[in-house]
C-alpha cells in the first residue's frame, strides 16, 4: 500500500466537506446528504480493493 492511498482518501473528505458546508448553506440537506453518502462509497471502494489485494497477498503467502 502506498501513501498515495491516504493522499486520495484525504482529499475526497476534504471535497465532501466542502460540498456539504456549501449545500447546507444553500438548504439543500438533502443533496448534501447524498454527496456525503456517495464520498463514503467511492473511499469504501478504494479501501475494499486494498483488503482484497492484501487477502491475495495472504493467500499466495501461505499457499492456499
Amino acid at each position: 500500500m502506498s501513501i498515495d492511498l491516504l493522499f486520495k482518501i484525504a482529499a475526497i473528505g476534504i471535497l465532501v466537506a466542502v460540498l456539504y458546508q456549501v449545500l447546507v448553506r444553500a438548504g439543500r440537506e438533502d443533496q448534501a446528504m447524498m454527496t456525503t453518502l456517495a464520498g463514503l462509497v467511492i473511499v469504501l471502494t478504494m479501501v475494499i480493493k486494498e483488503i482484497s489485494t492484501l487477502f491475495n497477498t495472504v493467500r499466495t503467502l501461505f499457499n492456499l
